[in-house]
């Protein structure tokens, strides 16, 4: 079931994604080559509470697994989920970060990838290509067209640009839970799909691989890495559908 939100419900979870990209936003400039990335999921529960927030992945359950972190941290061939740990970031890394909270009882989300120092030049152009991507979706989420719109057009950019969309994860749903209906993928047809209405807000977040689709799962059991361990990045936003147009609520 898809649930339409209230002007009121949207307007509280824009406060919530506001705290997401406020939290986002230290992270990027706070990271830097040296750090772990414990030292940034520890930076981000913090301000999470600060702000009269919890953090939404923490105690996070799928098929008895329990995310006991506040901060996705994935690095280079790393898709999605990875896990915090000692591991020390390193010059020329990429780092995706997805990060969510819970405010007066509605979820916000959002991930951003960013390189540490001086990066590659294909580094540079797969997180630019994905970050595009990601924007020029958002522009399709306009009340009469339908999700397939969306897929379509990250799918092209991506595709265009010689990278390939992961399928095996999607965007979603958000409100009062963080994952609801209906799921939102980085690929598909034009003129298919959910059509949308002013009310839906939808997490989208396209998964961009530099080269094969294809991708594994750690011993871990939640880090998604690419298979043929070529670089990944993932962007995020949660857009509200309204009658004026796709309304951003996690951009600052």
């Amino acid at each position: 079931m898809i649930y339409i939100k209230s002007r009121a419900e949207i307007d509280t979870m824009r406060r919530a994604s506001v705290i997401v990209a406020e939290v986002l936003q230290t992270l990027k400039e706070t990271v830097k080559p040296g750090m772990t990335t414990l030292e940034l999921d520890e930076l981000a529960e913090r301000m999470t509470y600060e702000k009269g927030a919890k953090p939404a992945f923490k105690g996070y359950s799928v098929g008895g697994r329990v995310f006991n972190h506040s901060l996705c941290t994935s690095i280079n061939e790393e898709i999605v989920h990875g896990i915090p740990s000692d591991r020390v970031l390193k010059e020329g890394d990429i780092l995706g970060m997805d990060f969510g909270v819970v405010y007066e009882g509605f979820y916000g989300d959002s991930a951003v990838t960013v390189g540490l120092g001086q990066v590659s030049s294909e580094a540079e152009r797969l997180m630019q290509v994905t970050e595009t991507a990601l924007n020029e979706g958002i522009e399709t989420l306009r009340e009469g067209n339908r999700l397939g719109d969306l897929g379509s057009t990250i799918q092209g950019i991506a595709e265009r640009s010689g990278y390939s969309v992961v399928r095996e994860f999607v965007g979603h749903g958000i409100g009062k839970k963080l994952h609801e209906e209906p799921p939102v993928p980085n690929y598909g047809d034009a003129g298919k799909g959910c059509r949308l209405r002013a009310g839906m807000v939808l997490a989208v977040e396209p998964m961009v691989n530099a080269g094969k689709k294809e991708i594994s799962i750690l011993e871990d059991g939640w880090t998604a890495v690419t298979r043929d361990r070529s670089l990944a990045a993932h962007f995020e936003h949660s857009i509200a559908v309204t009658a004026d147009g796709p309304f951003v609520l996690s951009r600052l």
